[in-house]
């Protein structure tokens, strides 16, 4: 597991400054250069949407193959188009998981069983008791707690900035590392 972490540190040219500095620009008001998805009664939301556009800053390029498609075309209009895994947080979990796995060109990720692997940029997502990953968050801080290092993260439905990252409803969280 060691190798296959600092195979992704070494060779990552995702630039996590620019992905967390987006996060905090735009984390409190959305950005209007991209579709909001409200909070909708059936759980969706914003996240997964707000946290592409984060990835998508950080230097994430646009992915239209039919393995692992990540994509949005618009301009925060209502004919904007995007891929599920865009704007829902399973698919975008799954997305990064599948791109990370067979090692495609551009986004990718890899699940890490530690918190403390994570850095700023990073992602931590969220799934209910059924299994399913119902929330996408992106880590723009870190606080000390007790004498331990704990992620801050930003976030939309609802919109957060560099809040604390348990979620009591959660029944499990998945750390995320990012490369491209």
């Amino acid at each position: 597991m060691n190798y296959i972490i600092n195979s992704f540190r070494s060779s990552n040219q995702y630039m996590r400054e620019n992905a967390v500095k987006y996060a905090i620009k735009y984390a409190l008001n959305p950005n209007p250069a991209y579709r909001f998805l409200g909070f909708h009664g059936d759980g969706g939301g914003d996240c997964s949407n707000f946290i592409s556009q984060c990835l998508r800053a950080g230097g994430a390029p646009m992915a239209y193959d039919s393995i692992g498609p990540w994509w949005y075309k618009g301009n925060g209009g209502k004919n904007d188009r995007w891929s599920v895994s865009w704007a829902v947080a399973h698919s975008l979990y799954w997305t990064l998981k599948i791109r990370g796995y067979k090692n495609l060109p551009g986004l990718k990720g890899i699940e890490v069983p530690d918190i403390d692997i994570l850095e700023l940029g990073d992602l931590i997502q969220y799934e209910n008791a059924g299994g399913r990953i119902y929330h996408s968050t992106i880590i723009t801080g870190f606080t000390v707690q007790k004498g331990i290092k704990e992620p801050l993260i930003s976030q939309h439905s609802f919109n957060g900035l560099n809040i604390y990252y348990i979620k009591p409803a959660a029944s499990r969280m998945h750390f995320m590392k990012i490369k491209i």
